[in-house]
């Protein structure tokens, strides 16, 4: 029987207070806070660490991030690159689960890749259901084709990216081995959801501007609904080697994870996804200068 165990969902850059969680605590798929977003390791991680103390029983994460060193020298930290390990359930053994010992909290990432180690997790180990890992592995890289399940729910995640009582269904439905089929009823609800921001990407898309060499970028600050990212940032890969998305404030830029591009390195960025990094607006020119684009053309994107 599975042990209670509370859920938080986070991401990299807005962590929960430390004193919100209760008793013992697990982090699962969050990456260490990058200069990328505005914030960093310094502001935002260490801190939250800091404060967890001896509480912290073990962070499980993927994302490539220079302070991954500081902690090397501790049993609690099972860190990796996104090229070791393509998603964070394959890195949650029955090991890593019994050398915690007994947790209270499980903080998760708000995707396909944080829930299912969520889920993982609380089996002591083993996966939701056959595949799984693999599943993960293919929508955060998005290299293969994950199975029915997985999309299933990844589709519901991208309509609904902030609904925590989703987050919650999904955990405790892939921690329950999917026994309770009546649980797909809101999650199928969630992913009809998708379809009209699937059409708005697709029209956003039209738009997409092609700079050399090889990247394609779309303002998305205007636009008539929500859209889904995702969708359009791959859609702009199939045209060129980068695709960005600027919306508002934010751009954000997006190649195949097999294509040798490492925006951490080519943009100063400490940390986060090597194919997937978001930065802000104001260092938009000077981060495609950095990716080959004359300053001519770059500063028509300012």
């Amino acid at each position: 029987m599975m042990q209670p165990v509370e859920l938080s969902f986070a991401s990299p850059r807005k962590l929960p207070k430390p004193k919100d969680l209760c008793g013992n605590v697990v982090v699962l798929d969050i990456a260490f806070a990058s200069e990328a977003g505005g914030k960093s390791f310094e502001t935002v991680t260490l801190p939250f660490i800091e404060a967890l103390g001896s509480r912290l029983r073990a962070w499980v994460d993927h994302h490539d991030s220079l302070h991954h060193a500081r902690y090397a020298e501790d049993a609690r930290f099972v860190l990796s690159t996104k090229a070791e390990h393509g998603a964070c359930p394959e890195m949650i053994t029955p090991a890593i689960v019994a050398r915690a010992g007994r947790i209270d909290t499980l903080v998760c990432h708000v995707d396909f890749d944080g829930l299912a180690s969520g889920a993982k997790w609380l089996r002591g180990g083993e996966e939701p259901y056959p595949g799984c890992d693999a599943d993960a592995r293919a929508i955060d890289t998005r290299i293969g084709t994950p199975g029915p399940i997985a999309q299933r729910i990844d589709r519901a995640l991208r309509a609904r990216p902030r609904d925590h009582a989703l987050f919650g269904l999904i955990v405790r439905h892939l921690a329950t081995g999917l026994t309770d089929a009546s649980l797909w009823q809101p999650i199928d609800a969630a992913g009809a959801e998708l379809a009209p921001l699937e059409a708005e990407s697709r029209r956003l898309a039209k738009s997409f501007a092609r700079v050399e060499p090889g990247i394609v970028i779309v303002d998305a600050t205007t636009r008539r609904g929500p859209y889904d990212k995702t969708l359009l940032l791959l859609v702009g890969q199939e045209r060129a080697t980068v695709s960005a998305v600027i919306d508002g404030d934010n751009v954000t830029f997006a190649a195949a994870f097999d294509s040798g591009i490492n925006f951490l390195e080519k943009f100063g960025i400490s940390g986060g996804m090597p194919t997937v990094v978001s930065i802000h607006r104001s260092k938009l020119t000077s981060a495609l200068e950095a990716l080959g684009v004359k300053p001519t053309e770059a500063s028509r994107f300012a």
